[in-house]
């Protein structure tokens, strides 16, 4: 990168601490390494992580390899486990799961996807399904783990996992990492700012110390969005009337009981409940409406769902789903939650600052903070924004469930048009529309609505051109790969 035309950024401020200032701070110091851009991490020992995002999905790997952060040490020093993929229980009705697994799923036979064989072969009577030909939701529902391996078959050739981690853990292995790379780190509690003539922030201002000056500001200050929103009024869009959970309650008990290699989302009455093991605890958590629970009830729900003692006091949670209107103003970037947020049902939380920060080093600018490029970096941002809310919107609208007051007014709600096109798509046609760099592919798509229970009413038209005895084959010897890979693992 050269850095040396005029105009350049010579020094970036990151205002909090946590997962998305730390990550923030090596990534950005391993993207202008060489370079004299001075980057200052300040932290208050005043303000908590809310550390409640403790399941990651894929990219996560592929960020610690970009910046040369060592995994089984990451592993070692965040307690991390495991993670093959989410199995959703009770969602499409109480009794009833679905896996979302991480990986390949099949292959493609004559050039199309293989879900859209899948729902063919519906059509003679094939009853096997996801845990058959994803070796990633195979190992999870057997307890089982294999590392990914080209020469055993394609279903150990394209399996993928993440992590579960602790978050307080990872902020501080990553904070480590970036004073051991020549980031600055500063404890101070930001009082006020100093802004130039065209509204810019200058200096941050605290209660202790001299001002700290810097030409970009990146907002890692959690939910109130200290420079974003408190100085730059960026404005927030609301989507609570789509996703009405703006509520939770989190606390960790015992590990107990045989090896989870996923993630567990259960739905519950008026919400969801997450459990996640570590190599040290459990966490658990409610995320809940509260127009629909109030929270000592919704407490008393997860206490009763896990099963025993917490061994912390457990946390309560107050959000509002949605996002800034814009994520960039003048020479501030939020990243994180200071960003906006949607539930962790997915596990996008991570993904969203780190996809922030990957479009920030697309969008990199220099002092002149172009307004051009600024507002493209807020439109491919927006627009992954609410691809994730419509995917995540998706389990939810799509259920069977009408026994309880928040599962009859989710299930009936108006929906985006976005998200009505695609599954009005998807019911004729099986098909999932997605752009290239999209988190959820279509066979993301697939495993939620099919699991769900939405079937095409025609499948895709070009798959009845293959022949059926073919594609047989295809599925015993995929079948087998997968079996395979599970009697490989332990």
């Amino acid at each position: 990168m050269d850095m040396t035309r005029p105009g350049r950024i010579r020094s970036i401020a990151i205002v909090g601490g946590g997962t998305a200032g730390w990550m923030s701070a090596v990534l950005l110091g391993h993207a202008l390494r060489g370079s004299d851009c001075r980057i200052t991490v300040v932290e208050s020992a005043d303000i908590g992580i809310v550390g409640v995002g403790e399941a990651t999905i894929p990219p996560i790997l592929d960020f610690l390899d970009l910046v040369g952060i060592d995994r089984e040490m990451f592993v070692r020093e965040t307690r991390a486990t495991i993670k093959l993929g989410i199995r959703f229980q009770d969602w499409k009705a109480i009794g009833e799961h679905y896996w979302h697994p991480f990986g390949s799923f099949g292959c493609v036979i004559d050039r199309r996807p293989f879900h859209h064989h899948l729902q063919r072969a519906a059509e003679w009577g094939e009853a096997r399904g996801v845990t058959d030909f994803s070796l990633g939701a195979a190992l999870a529902q057997a307890g089982r783990f294999v590392p990914p391996d080209p020469r055993a078959g394609l279903a150990r050739a394209g399996l993928r996992h993440a992590l579960h981690f602790d978050a307080s853990l990872v902020a501080r292995t990553l904070r480590t990492v970036a004073g051991r790379r020549g980031i600055e780190r500063l404890e101070r509690t930001v009082v006020d700012v100093v802004r130039t003539a065209d509204g810019h922030v200058d200096e941050l201002l605290f209660s202790e110390g001299e001002p700290l000056a810097a030409d970009l500001f990146i907002d890692c200050s959690g939910f109130r969005g200290l420079l974003i929103e408190g100085v730059m009024a960026a404005g927030y869009e609301d989507w609570t009337h789509w996703l009405p959970c703006d509520r939770a309650v989190a606390g960790p008990t015992a590990l107990t009981g045989e090896t989870q290699l996923y993630t567990l989302s259960q739905a519950l009455g008026s919400g969801w409940r997450w459990r996640i093991p570590l190599q040290h605890r459990v966490g658990n958590g409610y995320v809940y409406s509260s127009r629909h629970l109030e929270d000592q009830p919704a407490l008393d729900a997860l206490a009763r769902a896990v099963g025993g003692d917490f061994l912390a006091e457990p946390r309560l949670l107050r959000f509002t789903t949605g996002r800034r209107r814009a994520f960039w103003k003048g020479n501030v970037v939020a990243l994180g939650l200071a960003s906006g947020f949607l539930e962790p049902l997915e596990s996008t939380s991570i993904h969203l600052m780190t996809s922030g920060l990957y479009k920030l080093l697309d969008h990199f600018p220099d002092r002149s903070f172009d307004p051009a490029n600024i507002a493209a970096y807020n439109a491919a941002l927006i627009e992954e924004y609410e691809t994730i809310r419509d995917f995540i919107l998706a389990h939810y609208c799509l259920s069977e469930r009408r026994d309880t007051p928040f599962w009859r007014d989710v299930t009936s709600q108006p929906l985006p048009d976005s998200l009505r096109a695609r599954i009005d798509l998807y019911r004729a046609s099986g098909r999932c529309p997605f752009r290239q760099g999209d988190l959820f592919a279509d066979v993301n798509w697939y495993y939620v609505l099919h699991g769900l229970g939405l079937r095409p009413r025609r499948p895709d038209p070009l798959t009845e051109l293959s022949d059926p005895r073919a594609v047989r084959d295809v599925f015993d010897q995929l079948a087998r790969d997968v079996q395979d890979g599970v009697a490989a693992g332990r």
